[in-house]
């Protein structure tokens, strides 16, 4: 669907550009609020719904939701659903990371994403994606955010923020989430709206 407004229910400017760049011809502008409810689901389905359905009270017309995390395998899925409150966005986060996979050799990881777009009535389409890979050694690269310092893709010997947002928009778990999200909506009944 061309031309589509969106709201995006969160505050991260990072996601609704880079969804914005996903979703050729949306507009996605965060839903800057102060109360957005707990992420308390046990999946990143869960959190992405309940952020959906605060954002549809909140606002009239399309409303889009993410939860994404990174599942490493030395973990236990680690830290997974709980990736952004793993520590503080960015390197606090990458060095917990690194520490905790320190004298590991098996890094076996994935990054999952999980859209969910509600209608103006309420009707729900969603899309999710992962991508495999494992974590590197050290941080390494520039582009993108979160672990894409570290996370490095099957078939790849450079981390995805060497990689740049160039390869990130067309291979990432957010690109295949929003790729699988287009499909959903492209079979959707034209009552949608």
């Amino acid at each position: 669907m061309d031309g589509l407004n969106a709201v995006l229910c969160s505050r991260n400017a990072h996601k609704a550009r880079e969804l914005e760049t996903l979703l050729p011809g949306w507009t996605i502008e965060p839903l800057d609020r102060d109360d957005y409810p707990l992420e308390t689901g046990a999946t990143y389905y869960d959190n992405a719904a309940l952020k959906a359905r605060f954002g549809h009270a909140h606002t009239d017309g399309w409303v889009l939701a993410e939860d994404s995390g990174l599942e490493v395998d030395a973990l236990g899925g680690r830290p997974g659903v709980l990736s952004a409150r793993y520590a503080p966005e960015g390197a606090p986060a990458v060095a917990k990371l690194l520490g905790e996979l320190e004298g590991i050799e098996e890094r076996r990881a994935r990054y999952v994403s999980e859209l969910v777009l509600l209608s103006a009535n309420a009707r729900e389409l969603r899309g999710t994606g992962t991508l495999e890979g494992r974590i590197a050694h050290e941080a390494r690269g520039n582009e993108g955010f979160g672990y894409d310092p570290v996370f490095i893709p099957d078939g790849e010997e450079r981390t995805v923020a060497e990689l740049g947002n160039g390869w990130k928009a067309e291979r990432s778990h957010r690109a295949r989430a929003a790729h699988a999200l287009l499909s959903a909506l492209g079979d959707a009944p034209a009552t949608t709206s």
